[in-house]
Order: C-alpha cells, then structure tokens, then sequence
C-alpha cells in the first residue's frame, strides 16, 4: 500500500490546485483523477478558452445556504492573485465584459499552468503525483489514516480532499461521488440542483419558442436576483447569459420577470405616438430590438393600428408589461447542460479557513463539491482557486 500526506480526489481545478500549494510547501500528494486526463472541465470552459477568474469576484457573488462562507477564503486567495500566476506563466490573456478573464490562446494552458506549480513541489521538498484513469473503489478511515481502493491499487493517507465536483455536465463524467462520500462520513448535504442552465417554456410561452436564435440584451430577474445581459429563445425555452444567471436563483413554480426595454425612457410609447402618430406598436420596438421578437411582442399585446388611434392607457399599460414580462418556466434542461451545481456539501460541516470538516479530522471539501456556486463568468473558478488554496495551506500546517 502506498502512503503519501494526503490523497485528493479529483484532478479538476481545484484538486491540481490544491496538491500543488500542499506540495510545494513540503507535502507528499497524490492526486487521484478517473477520466483519461486532469482538467476536462477546464478545457471546454470559456469556449475553450477558459474564464479563468473574474475581476469582480465578491462574496455577493455567490450562492451558498450560508452566504458569509466563502468570504475567508476569497479573501486570501483573490482573482489578482490568480492573475498574477497567470502571468508569472506567460499565458496572454484578455478582458471580456463584466471582468471575465479570458486566455488569448487555450484552456490547455491553464492546464499545463497547474501541472507545472505541481512539478515543482520537488524543490521544496514536497512531491505530487498525478494518477489519471483511475477508478475509485473503497474509502475508508481508521486509525487517524484513510485508505482508498482503486482499479490500480490501494493508498493511504492521514488527509483526504473531496475535489470531485458536482454532477453538472456528466458527458464529461461528473457524478454525485463527493456527496456519496460525504455522507459515507456523516456529513450533510443541501440538496443539489443545477445552475446556470437554460430554461424549458411549455403552455402559451410555447409560442416563444418560434424565436429560437434570437437574442437581445435585456434585464431577467427570478425574486431579488437581476442580471442585464443576453437572452437567447431556444428550441426548448431560454438561455443566453442573462437566462444562466437566474437560473441558479430559480425554483419550480417561479416567474422569471423581462425587461426588454432596459434604457427606454419613461412613457415611450406615448412619445412614439407623439413623434410618429401612424406608426406601430411593433414599429416602435423594431427601433429596439430584433425585427422577428418585436413581431411576437407586439402579437402578444394585441395592439393593432397607428399609434395615434391608440389611448394612452393602453399605451401605459403595454409599456408596464415589457418592462415586466413574465415566464413561468416549466423546468430546466437539467444537469446534462448546467454548468455548474448549487447545493453541495453544507457549509456548516467545514471550517471557512481550511475546508476541513469539523467533525471528521483529515477530511477536506473545495471547490463546485462545497455549498458555494458563482455566478457566470469566471466566478466559479476563483471559488476553485481560493478554495483550494486554503485547504492546501492547511494540510502543509497539519504536516
């Protein structure tokens, strides 16, 4: 049996990361991943080119039952501090919107970036091994160390990190092992759901779904939660990043409120008519927005004729419900196209410093396993980083 410091499951972003801060301060790793290659997930992020952090991260920005959870260690491990190992690198990067960071070149950089810090480990002292196809069997602890079964071999450790992932996107072989194991040790779970995925329409929305490929930027909000960004209408409902975000936010039964007339002024309608008294209610939004969703909008008003036959209450009115559009989702396209999973591993199981848990001395949870979910663009990532960060600076401090 092979003995090392620690054993991390899961060679994603946060597992790599993890056993190269551990290792390059003198720990012993090894990192135990089932698909043929480390960081699958990573490789088709950003459209293959990896949202690798977010200038913007900020706990706000984050899903969790407990939402001051994240705050430690976000705070000592910070998308600048992932930027600067980005560079240090030489990997180009650039700017998208809202602070998404992006490479010029390919995830496959970000990659090799992680296997590098790994290799290094050597000059400190430390060591970390990386297994790939490996099958995880039996885990069990006793007497302080924890023993796992693979399809290769057996290996043991006095510290186990739960890097895993959530079950989003299983084409790539995502499964719901960290909450089997989790709760092989008596930790709890808040139930999983996805997130950032794209939303089903059934009944009249039905209709909406003739508009498959058009988007246009908008205000979406689900309760308390507003995002402006694209919508996008699908075969199957909505998507698009504005739909994504509150997504995550989303529960059956919920309305997801639009604005489709985000910078319209006030009365709008009724300067129209004042300015073009024989135009349209669809001429007036085809100004705005794309020419087959003005149509549908415009239908679904049901005000037909020039705008100057019309009265201005009506005009008030229909003003109102483009700026408060309402779907009724019927569901979501599921785990098979969400990008990431909110729900996990509960919060209150570990410690906001290290990631270990509480009661289960040596056992560890980071990244999308945890209760902790961004939202879109890069947010997660940084969750990925900073989590692992933290629990690899714990498990040097426990050696």
């Amino acid at each position: 049996m092979q003995t090392h410091d620690a054993i991390v499951l899961g060679g994603g972003a946060a597992g790599l990361m993890c056993a190269a801060v551990a290792g390059q301060r003198g720990r012993r790793v090894l990192v135990l991943e089932r698909a043929a290659e480390v960081g699958k997930k990573i490789l088709i992020s950003g459209g293959g080119r990896c949202n690798f952090t977010n200038l913007n991260t900020a706990p706000d920005r984050y899903l969790s039952a407990n939402p001051h959870f994240a705050k430690s260690a976000l705070s000592r491990y910070t998308a600048r501090d992932f930027l600067a190992l980005v560079e240090a690198h030489g990997i180009a990067w650039h700017e998208k919107t809202l602070g998404q960071l992006f490479c010029d070149g390919s995830a496959r950089q970000i990659v090799a970036m992680l296997l590098a810090e790994c290799a290094t480990a050597d000059a400190a002292g430390g060591t970390v091994e990386v297994r790939c196809g490996e099958e995880i069997g039996e885990v069990s602890h006793d007497g302080g160390e924890y023993r796992v079964m693979t399809s290769s071999g057996a290996f043991a450790a006095p510290a186990l990190v739960i890097a895993t992932g959530g079950p989003s996107i299983p084409k790539m072989g995502a499964t719901d092992f960290a909450y089997r194991l989790a709760r092989q040790f008596g930790l709890k779970v808040v139930e999983p759901r996805p997130a950032l995925v794209p939303l089903t329409l059934g009944g009249e929305d039905v209709l909406f779904r003739e508009l498959s490929g058009v988007s246009a930027e908008v205000v979406a909000r689900c309760g308390k939660a507003a995002f402006r960004e694209a919508a996008l209408f699908t075969h199957r409902g909505l998507s698009g990043p504005a739909i994504l975000q509150v997504s995550s936010y989303w529960r059956p039964g919920d309305d997801i409120a639009i604005d489709f007339l985000p910078d319209a002024a006030d009365e709008w309608l009724l300067a129209a008519k004042r300015a073009n008294p024989r135009g349209t209610v669809r001429s007036a939004l085809a100004d705005a927005l794309p020419d087959r969703l003005a149509a549908t909008l415009a239908e679904r008003i049901a005000l037909e004729g020039d705008l100057g036959n019309m009265p201005d209450k009506a005009l008030r009115t229909a003003e109102a419900r483009l700026a408060d559009w309402r779907f009724r989702p019927n569901g979501s396209e599921g785990f098979a196209k969400a990008e990431v999973t909110v729900g996990g591993i509960a919060t209150a199981e570990l410690s906001s410093k290290s990631m270990e848990a509480r009661r289960v001395p040596g056992l560890y949870a980071i990244g999308e396993a945890v209760d902790v979910t961004g939202w879109l663009g890069g947010y997660n990532f940084q969750w990925a980083w900073a989590s692992a960060v933290a629990a690899g600076a714990a498990l040097a401090e426990a050696g």
